[in-house]
């Protein structure tokens, strides 16, 4: 349903006679298809054409690669110069491309145009690609298909699936292989002790055939139908709504997870950015006193606009008022001129486009930018007066709260880069004519650039502890001069051939000398809700969690300490970046010396230890309290995710909402994707299926743990059930000297696995320990779960003792109160073993539910309501005496009664944890 979804969705395709609609699963290679803003692109595309004014186009590419900047693609300029769209289908050219690859960063090809004069030839790289599965953010863009279907990036970035099989259920097998082996065992034992009289081969298979009970037939459709009953608990639980169960095989997994692998866009944060704090040294505002900062704003363009010629003898309150007005004015003017930020108006439905332009509409206008945290500095200089209303290549307006418009002419923008980690801008602002250098960046760079002070580092410090993301801003005014000299060194270095970059940063920089620091900005990317006490949950239940994002190093930073993934008293080790076996070494024992310190580690560094130092690495991650790994590709996610599983042989679990985890979940022991705003490509992937990582704690803490604590008890049963019958057939050909006789007959064979038992057996599905409040308050009994003690072969072996123990009893019982008929001996034996088994139900349950004591009653009911129709193994007017009962409850009592005894014993004196709780 979800792919026909996907196929189905229309697309408008050039063609000679016009635009067509197509179905996306009709694009076929050199189709020109036009994709309308916040459409999904269909398939590679090559950008020829779009609709905006300064000729680009935004794409977000969350889904791609997990990261929340906006990405500014180019058109090839031949074709975006061409007049109209159509003209695109008079000229002849062709583009040539690279094979189909998975590297979504990359792109090599050239556009060739053949009826120009000279031949027309660019190079495209991957600046000029729509990749398939990223959104248009701006305009509308015409496009030529370059790969489709299975040679999209999107697509070869993803792994085939495997089906999962759960660890549980390879442990059960083991058992039954076991019990297989012992099943031989007892056939050969039983003919050696004929001393391989006569034919003896054939007596080996009547052997076989008679104790084929040890092995639980009954074992795996029991199981089964187990997981169904957990996965429709799962579903119906109220406290989390919307979850689905799309694996129904390993519900068992949820309970015995050591490794939780999350992603951090969509499933620990909302992917939304929002202002949270302006530091002036002095004095800082955080959320609830932003008015404050609105009425500095507004005093300052209200007496500007009325000034008194003369103030006769101002007192002091006002002036130390005026320059703390000032310098909030100044900080504010700063954030809203630097940045890379364009207002762009839409119609709304009242006013139209070219209108709501004319007036600044304020319901009209949308910010768009490649950075989610600008256009929240941008957002936040609006509320508090100060609003962007108007931009282009070479000027800026701002509008004050009176409604006057400010003109700012932009004269040079030096752009954000990774290495720089820095951005300026310069401007001059029309009605006065000053000239003001502003620049903004990261406190590691800033810090050498503004004028010395006291205050820059430690606040900057606590403001990344509080897990917000730290911009310093800083300005620098220019005389005309200074200006011109500038421009001059500038256009000179820009012009030179060899070492241009260099040439331009060092120009650049002399600039950035001795610049007013005017204030910090503090921006969050809000947490989905619960976060913390969620991962504090699977912290206390012994769970470690590895966050895997695309995103920068500085963002994932931000957000492990805001979600608490790193404590506060937890150290954060940034594994510097290193590209060569030498400083992986030297990188990795600087680590080893660090002791309880999370780890903060980039892809590419990843990628190099893991080529050179596989083993030390993992080893020395596997230790760590926390693992932040950023800038990871999605192919990456499922590699930590394999080596994980390889190194610890733990069983590992995927979070994630986006296309890109789709393969790191597949990839786990049991994924689980979030719904998210993007898209379902991840829930739809995923074994479960939730609407919010909140929802995560109770699904590991309560239904995990049940269902594997269910799952164990119940397969203990089933053996313990199938091993009963097959020791009294044991003792019984044993005491007849090693005949190959059965026991019973037919239907109380049959009867036995199934009618009889089978529903008390069954409802220890609906068995728990605890109640699931218990078990969300302490995770601690999560952490018992991971030794894997509920079913290890210490218990199996337990079970093993009692079965055998309980039908030699049973047997040995009847044989002693024989009496004068054989037929008596069914009789008394079968009807012992039925009480023994539901008696032994009742001893295991541990919470009553109303359904086990209807299960009980039934079967009970049902064994003597078929005592009638038996007549032909079981004497009925034998049943009906005194001595059968008393022979019966004796025999029952002196099977059952010690393992009541041992049970309160051990209750009394050894306790298991839960039962601490539950008194």
């Amino acid at each position: 349903m979800r792919d026909k979804e996907v196929n189905s969705q229309i697309y408008s395709k050039l063609t000679a006679r016009g635009t067509m609609k197509v179905k996306s699963s009709g694009i076929q290679v050199g189709d020109l298809i036009i994709v309308e803003k916040n459409q999904r692109v269909p398939a590679d595309m090559i950008f020829l054409r779009t609709s905006e004014k300064n000729g680009s186009c935004f794409l977000r590419t969350d889904q791609l690669d997990g990261e929340t900047d906006w990405k500014l693609r180019l058109p090839v300029a031949c074709t975006q110069r061409l007049p109209t769209a159509a003209d695109l289908l008079q000229i002849r050219s062709y583009v040539y491309a690279e094979e189909p690859n998975i590297d979504i960063h990359n792109f090599v090809g050239t556009f060739t145009r053949e009826d120009s004069d000279p031949s027309i030839n660019e190079s495209l790289s991957i600046e000029n690609t729509l990749w398939a599965g990223t959104v248009i953010a701006s305009g509308t863009v015409v496009g030529v298909v370059l790969y489709t279907g299975r040679e999209l990036r999107s697509v070869m970035n993803t792994s085939n699936p495997r089906s999962k099989i759960g660890l549980f259920d390879l442990e059960v097998n083991c058992l039954t292989k076991i019990l297989f082996g012992a099943l031989v065992v007892v056939s050969l034992v039983m003919v050696a002790l004929q001393h391989f009289a006569g034919r003896w081969y054939l007596q080996i298979i009547r052997f076989l055939l008679l104790f084929s009970n040890i092995i639980p037939i009954s074992l795996r459709v029991n199981l089964d139908m187990g997981k169904i009953v957990y996965s429709w608990v799962i579903r119906r639980d109220s406290k989390i709504p919307g979850t689905v169960v799309r694996s129904s095989t390993i519900p068992e997994q949820l309970g015995r997870i050591s490794y939780l692998l999350t992603d951090k866009t969509g499933t620990l944060t909302q992917n939304e950015m929002v202002f949270k704090r302006l530091h002036l040294g002095t004095v800082a505002y955080g959320l609830d006193s932003m008015d404050e900062v609105q009425s500095h704003i507004f005093s300052i363009y209200t007496q500007q606009s009325q000034d008194p010629p003369t103030l006769k003898g101002p007192t002091l309150t006002t002036k130390v008022r005026k320059t703390m007005s000032s310098r909030v004015h100044e900080a504010v003017k700063a954030i809203a001129l630097c940045h890379n930020v364009t207002p762009v108006y839409e119609s709304n439905g009242v006013t139209d486009q070219a209108e709501a332009e004319k007036h600044y509409e304020d319901s009209c206008r949308v910010y768009q930018a490649s950075s989610p945290d600008e256009v929240a500095l941008v957002q936040w200089t609006e509320s508090v007066g100060l609003t962007l209303v108007g931009r282009d290549q070479s000027s800026m307006q701002l509008r004050t709260p009176g409604g006057q418009i400010l003109n700012f002419t932009i004269l040079q923008i030096f752009p954000f880069t990774y290495e720089s980690k820095r951005m300026g801008i310069i401007v001059r602002d029309e009605s006065t004519g000053e000239i003001t250098f502003y620049m903004k960046g990261a406190d590691v760079v800033m810090a050498g650039i503004v004028q010395y002070n006291d205050w820059l580092e430690e606040e900057c410090g606590n403001m990344a502890r509080e897990g917000l993301r730290v911009l310093v801003v800083a300005k620098k005014s220019l005389t005309e001069e200074q200006y011109q000299d500038f421009e001059a060194r500038y256009v000179q270095a820009k012009l030179s051939v060899h070492d241009r970059s260099l040439k331009v940063a060092t120009v650049i920089e002399s600039l950035e000398m001795e610049m007013e620091l005017l204030c910090l900005t503090g921006v969050e990317d809000q947490l989905q809700t619960d976060v913390r006490p969620t991962l504090e949950t699977l912290r206390n239940a012994g769970i470690k969690v590895w966050m895997l994002t695309g995103d920068k190093l500085e963002t994932a930073t931000c957000t492990a300490k805001n979600a608490h993934l790193v404590t506060r008293s937890q150290d954060i080790h940034i594994f510097r970046l290193v590209t060569n076996r030498g400083e992986a070494h030297l990188e990795l024992n600087a680590f080893r010396r660090k002791h309880d310190c999370a780890l903060v580690i980039s892809g590419d560094s990843l990628e190099v230890c893991l080529k050179y130092y596989e083993y030390e690495f993992m080893e020395l991650a596997c230790q760590c309290p926390a693992v932040v790994c950023c800038r990871c590709a999605p192919t990456q996610k499922a590699q930590i995710v394999r080596l994980l599983q390889e190194r610890t042989g733990k069983l590992t679990c995927a979070v994630g909402d986006g296309g890109n985890d789709v393969s790191m979940i597949q990839e786990s022991d049991c994924g689980v994707g979030v719904e998210g705003k993007e898209g379902k490509q991840a829930s739809l992937a995923a074994d479960f299926s939730v609407t919010q990582f909140k929802h995560l704690g109770r699904l590991l803490m309560v239904h995990g743990r049940n269902s594997y604590k269910r799952s164990a008890a119940l397969s203990q049963f089933v053996i313990h059930r199938s091993l009963c019958i097959s020791t009294m057939q044991a003792v019984f050909s044993s005491v007849f000297y090693f005949a190959s006789v059965p026991l019973y007959q037919g239907f109380l064979i049959i009867g036995y696995s199934t009618i009889y038992t089978m529903f008390p057996v069954f409802s220890l599905v609906l068995d728990k320990d605890v109640k699931s409040e218990v078990a969300m308050l302490y995770p601690e009994l999560y952490k018992d779960l991971l030794k894997g003690r509920p079913l290890s072969y210490k218990t199996f072996l337990i079970w093993v003792l009692i079965s055998v123990y309980q039908g030699s009893i049973i047997m040995y019982g009847a044989l002693l109160l024989f009496e004068s008929e054989f037929v008596h001996i069914v009789a008394i034996s079968f009807t012992s073993l039925i009480l023994t088994e539901l008696l032994m139900v009742a001893l295991t349950i541990q919470t009553w539910h109303w359904l086990m004591i209807v299960a009980e009653l039934l079967s009970l009911s049902c064994y003597i309501a078929s005592l009638v129709f038996l007549h032909e193994f079981i004497d009925v007017y034998f049943i009906a005496t005194v001595s059968f009962l008393w022979k019966v409850t004796v025999i029952t009592l002196v099977s059952c009664l010690p393992l009541y005894v041992l049970k309160y014993l051990r209750r009394r004196f050894s306790p298991p944890s839960y039962s601490k709780l539950t008194s």
